[in-house]
């Protein structure tokens, strides 16, 4: 199809770098989108190192873990039958708990720097070394220009640290995405 001219760009969703390497002897991948937050790093280990060595475009999806990162979730927050996250595990029980608490934190860091917490979690992974874009999804108005502002912050390597201390003490999501739905 790109030869053709009917695409102009190859990207792929969810690939590790086993699976890139495999589907670049075909063609070159040009550009991965992966999940990506605080709560969900998998892909830190081999699969940015791996878009950083092969000069792939990161475009990480979610990194406000499907509104966990947005400081509006409570434990009491209830999801709609139809709702996957009515069935991930990161969203129920001890870990939505425990994760809570971690963005409760994160969220006061935040305010300390004139930040909302879901501009912290978007800014931190745009400072991600490989991390090129961030798609986030919006309800409002509001919420669209939170998340633009966000691109426009820059956090301090002590920063970065803090928030990776304050996230250590959360529980990392796993498994089939969305969001460890297993």
């Amino acid at each position: 199809m790109v030869a053709e001219g009917l695409i102009r760009h190859v990207g792929v969703s969810n690939f590790d770098a086993e699976q890139m390497e495999a589907f670049s002897t075909v063609r070159p991948v040009e550009t991965l989108q992966p999940p990506y937050h605080l709560f969900r790093r998998g892909i830190e280990a081999e699969v940015l190192p791996y878009c950083i060595e092969h000069n792939i475009g990161v475009l990480v999806y979610s990194p406000l873990g499907s509104g966990l990162l947005t400081g509006r979730m409570t434990k009491d927050t209830t999801f709609e039958e139809d709702d996957w996250r009515r069935r991930a595990s990161a969203y129920t029980g001890g870990k939505l708990e425990q994760n809570l608490a971690v963005v409760a934190e994160l969220a006061e860091f935040a305010q300390q720097r004139g930040l909302h917490v879901s501009q912290l979690a978007i800014a931190w992974a745009l400072a991600k070394p490989g991390v090129h874009v961030a798609i986030v999804g919006a309800r409002s108005r509001a919420n669209i220009e939170r998340s633009l502002a966000a691109a426009d912050v820059e956090l301090s390597d002590d920063d970065i640290a803090e928030i990776e201390r304050i996230a250590a003490q959360g529980v990392q999501v796993e498994g089939a995405s969305p969001e460890g739905v297993v």
